[in-house]
C-alpha cells in the first residue's frame, strides 16, 4: 500500500470512529420516546357531534382522519384506511374531518359534495367515490358537474344535492372542521389521531394495524 493510500485509509477509519461515537453520544436512545396524546381540552376538537363516523358505535379506539379529497397522499392512504375500517368495524370508531388545502383547486368543492351527500345519508359512499376517482376530477374545471354525476350514481335527490352544495351551513361545517384541525395541530394531510395520538402522513397497512392493535391493548 502506498503512503498516500495509508494516509487516506487512516483518515477514513478516524472519521468512522468519530461518526459512530457521535451516534452513541447524541442518538443512542435504545427506545423511542412515548408520544403523548393531545390534551383533554384538545380532545374535544377531534370529534364533534356532527362528525362523520364509521365502524363501532362506541369503540375502545377512535381513529380520526383530517383529510383532503384532492390530496394525493390522502388518496394513497384511502385503501389502507378502508380495509382497516372493515377489519376493525366492531372494535374501532373511524371519523373523517374535512381539511381541504387551499393549493388544491377542487378540494373545497369535493368536500362540499361529500357533505351534500352526507345530508342524504351517503357521506362515506361519496367519500369513497371521490378518493377512488381522484385522478378523474382533481384538475378538471368542471369538477362540480362530475360530482353531480357521482350523485346520480349514488341515487341521490340531485336537486337537493345541488342545493346543499350551495348551502352556507355546509360551508360553515367545513370551516369548523378546519378550525378544529388547526386547533389540534394539523399542518398537513392526511393527519390521523389514534386515541388522541397524532400520526402525520399515511402509514403502511401493517404499521397502521400495529398501532391500532397497541391502542386496543392499552384501552383494556
Amino acid at each position: 500500500m502506498s503512503s498516500e493510500a495509508k494516509v487516506l485509509a487512516g483518515i477514513s477509519v478516524a472519521t468512522l470512529v468519530i461518526v459512530v461515537g457521535a451516534a452513541f453520544m447524541f442518538g443512542g436512545k435504545t427506545s423511542p420516546e412515548k408520544v403523548q396524546p393531545v390534551s383533554a381540552e384538545m380532545q374535544k376538537m377531534l370529534i364533534r357531534e356532527d362528525s362523520h363516523k364509521k365502524g363501532a358505535t362506541k369503540g375502545k379506539v377512535t381513529v380520526v382522519e383530517f383529510g383532503d379529497f384532492q390530496c394525493p397522499a390522502c388518496g394513497s392512504a384511502h385503501p389502507i384506511v378502508k380495509e382497516l375500517t372493515e377489519v376493525y368495524k366492531d372494535q374501532v370508531t373511524f371519523v373523517f374531518r374535512e381539511f381541504p388545502l387551499p393549493m388544491h383547486k377542487n378540494a373545497k368543492v369535493a368536500a362540499l359534495a361529500a357533505e351534500a351527500a352526507g345530508a342524504q345519508g351517503k357521506f362515506f359512499e361519496m367519500h369513497d367515490m371521490l378518493f377512488e376517482t381522484q385522478q378523474a376530477w382533481s384538475e378538471k374545471d368542471n369538477a362540480e358537474d362530475i360530482f353531480v354525476q357521482y350523485g346520480q350514481k349514488l341515487k341521490l335527490d340531485i336537486d337537493k344535492f345541488k342545493a346543499d352544495m350551495k348551502d352556507p351551513k355546509l360551508e360553515d361545517k367545513i370551516q369548523k372542521d378546519m378550525a378544529d384541525g388547526n386547533g389540534v395541530g394539523v399542518n398537513a394531510t392526511p393527519t390521523f389521531y389514534i386515541n388522541g395520538v397524532q400520526q402525520s402522513g399515511g402509514l403502511p397497512y401493517e404499521e397502521f394495524k400495529t398501532k391500532i392493535d397497541t391502542a386496543l391493548k392499552e384501552a383494556k
